[in-house]
């Protein structure tokens, strides 16, 4: 049981870090494409 604890925790680890370098990408794609402006 301890090394499925283990286990998830370190998935767990990664999902956040996953999560964090998505938000940090998405961030530089807002900046990236904000220069570009659609005629209304």
């Amino acid at each position: 049981m301890d090394t499925v604890t283990q286990q998830n925790a370190a998935l767990v680890e990664e999902a956040a870090a996953a999560a964090g370098s998505l938000e940090e990408q998405a961030q530089r794609l807002k900046e990236a494409v904000s220069t570009f402006r659609l005629a209304a």
